[in-house]
C-alpha cells in the first residue's frame, strides 16, 4: 500500500513539473509599411511629367556648302525641356537663328526639307519669352572667338519631349540659320538659310 502510495505521488510530481503545452513560437515583427506596397516616399506629391525619362539627341550636319556642325542633348530639368551641346564651324563672334522645325527630315541639300518652324499652336514667331510664340521658337546661338558655341539653356515652356502629344519634339528637325532671328518678321524671324540640320532622336 505505502508502495503504491509513494508512486502515484511521484506521477502526481512529475505531471506538476511538466508544461501543459509547448511554448509559443515567437511572432516575428511586421515588416515596414514601406516593404508592403512598395516604397513611394521618395515620391510623395510628386505627379511627374509624362516622358520625364526621355533624352533625345540632335547630331547636326552641315548643309550644303558650310561646315557647320555638333551635337547636342535634349533631356527635362525641372518643369522645361534643358537643351546642351556644341556647334563649331560658325564664324567668329556670329549670332544665328536657332529653331526646332516641324519634320524631322534633313535629306535636302539646303536644309528645306525639315519644313518651316515647329507650331502646332499656328501662333505667331517670336521670342520665347514673349506671349505669342512658336513651340520651336529658341533664342539665337552666339559663336566665341573660335567658330564655336556653347549651348544650354530652356526650350519652350511649351515643347514636351516622348509623350506622343501635340507638342512633342521628338523626330522633329533642328535647324541652325546663317542670320540672327530678329523676333519680328513673320513666320521666321528673317533668319535666312540653313547652316546645318539635324533630326531629334530618342538617345535610348
Amino acid at each position: 500500500m505505502r508502495n503504491t502510495l509513494s508512486l502515484a505521488v511521484a506521477a502526481l510530481l512529475l505531471a506538476a513539473c511538466s508544461p501543459n503545452q509547448e511554448p509559443a513560437s515567437p511572432v516575428p515583427p511586421p515588416p515596414p509599411a514601406a516593404n508592403e506596397a512598395g516604397d513611394h516616399s521618395s515620391h510623395e506629391g510628386h505627379e511627374g511629367h509624362p516622358g520625364e525619362d526621355s533624352v533625345a539627341i540632335a547630331r547636326l550636319q552641315p548643309t550644303a556648302g558650310n561646315q557647320v556642325s555638333g551635337e547636342l542633348m535634349i533631356r527635362r530639368l525641372g518643369d522645361r525641356l534643358q537643351v546642351t551641346g556644341i556647334v563649331s564651324g560658325l564664324k567668329a563672334g556670329s549670332e544665328h537663328g536657332f529653331h526646332i522645325h516641324e519634320k524631322g527630315d534633313c535629306s535636302a541639300g539646303d536644309g528645306s526639307s525639315a519644313g518651316g518652324h515647329f507650331n502646332p499652336s499656328a501662333a505667331e514667331h517670336g521670342a520665347m519669352d514673349a506671349p505669342a510664340h512658336h513651340a520651336g521658337d529658341m533664342p539665337n546661338l552666339v559663336a566665341d572667338a573660335n567658330g564655336v558655341a556653347n549651348v544650354d539653356g530652356q526650350l519652350s515652356a511649351q515643347a514636351t519631349l516622348g509623350d506622343g502629344g501635340s507638342n512633342d519634339i521628338l523626330g522633329r528637325g533642328l535647324i541652325i540659320h546663317a542670320d540672327p532671328d530678329d523676333y519680328a518678321s513673320q513666320p521666321t524671324g528673317n533668319a535666312g538659310a540653313r547652316l546645318a540640320c539635324a533630326v531629334i532622336e530618342n538617345a535610348g
